[in-house]
């Protein structure tokens, strides 16, 4: 059975562990090439030994998507390894400073907002000028259900992720007509390494987020991939400018 993109060549940033790792081995896992793209070599490494390993084809490039130059050199060699971008997967991001409004330095929320916010944007103003040249294609960014409401402890992560969301509408406007759709998925509670460092931070940070959910549990990073590699495919044809809640049902609360 072909998988669902088959012919497609796939980016991901933040592909070095958790939902971005796993994103990556489901998008191989459906035919895809995969460029795979984080800040860590050693993780980005492993996420290709994965690939490889189970037959698929992907390569790795160190990328700090905060700076411009770095994710220019991303979209190029991805082309020029490839030949073309057909989905991108923009998912690196940081999980802040946990702390209250008053608490969070000028140097900790610039940062946040340079990863989760500049980071998104400079990934879609080069992949969406190589798609717009290539007939189009679909672009997923990761925000989180705390772009769609308010946490405690966490205004710079989430004002930066309200942003994502924000500028995934826009984008979706804009290029609607052009063959591009560009949406968002928001995770809930995933156990991932960001949740861990988190739970090392806050204490009793583990029982509070799985009290928010209304399953029970935490979510796992191949959950998230599974609705972005949907996001990607034709099935989602129709489907650009959404925030999709991928969260065990935390926002509907």
């Amino acid at each position: 059975m072909a998988g669902r993109l088959d012919g497609k060549v796939a980016l991901v940033t933040g592909g070095g562990s958790g939902i971005g790792q796993a994103t990556a081995l489901i998008f191989a896992r459906e035919g895809a090439k995969v460029v795979v793209a984080d800040i860590t070599v050693e993780g980005g490494e492993e996420t290709v030994r994965q690939i490889q390993a189970a037959g698929g084809d992907a390569t790795f490039v160190k990328t700090d998507v905060s700076k411009a130059a770095e994710v220019e050199a991303l979209v190029n060699k991805t082309v020029e390894t490839y030949g073309q971008l057909d989905c991108a997967f923009n998912n690196a991001g940081i999980e802040g400073a946990a702390k209250f409004t008053t608490e969070c330095t000028e140097e900790e929320f610039d940062r946040t907002i340079a990863v989760n916010v500049t980071g998104v944007w400079l990934c879609m103003k080069y992949e969406i000028q190589h798609m717009l040249s290539h007939g189009g294609g679909s672009i997923v960014n990761t925000a989180s259900a705390a772009g769609l409401i308010g946490l405690p402890s966490a205004s710079d992560y989430v004002a930066s992720k309200h942003a994502v969301v924000g500028l995934t509408k826009t984008a979706a406007l804009e290029y609607a007509k052009s063959g591009i759709r560009v949406n968002t998925v928001c995770p809930g509670a995933i156990d991932t390494p960001m949740i861990a460092r988190s739970a090392q931070a806050i204490p009793g940070f583990d029982e509070l987020a799985v009290a928010m959910e209304p399953v029970g549990r935490f979510g796992q990073s191949s959950e998230i991939g599974e609705a972005v590699a949907w996001l990607c495919s034709n099935a989602a044809s129709f489907v650009t400018g959404i925030p999709m809640s991928v969260d065990g049902g935390m926002v509907a609360q």
